[in-house]
């Protein structure tokens, strides 16, 4: 969102609940279904969203 200087809010239009992105800015856990929306709508990866880690 970031790099495409993106807002909160066009993820909402996108119908992606206020829950879920405060989820995500919290590092949280959130369904792979949310994530492919949220993919569609910035038009990238799940790698670039997505950072795997060994805990």
């Amino acid at each position: 969102m970031i790099d495409k200087k993106m807002k909160n809010s066009e993820l909402q239009k996108a119908r992606i609940s206020r829950n879920i992105i405060t989820r995500l800015n919290k590092d949280e856990i959130v369904f792979m279904k949310t994530i492919a929306k949220i993919r569609d709508v910035l038009e990238c990866g799940v790698d670039d969203i997505l950072e795997f880690t060994k805990d």
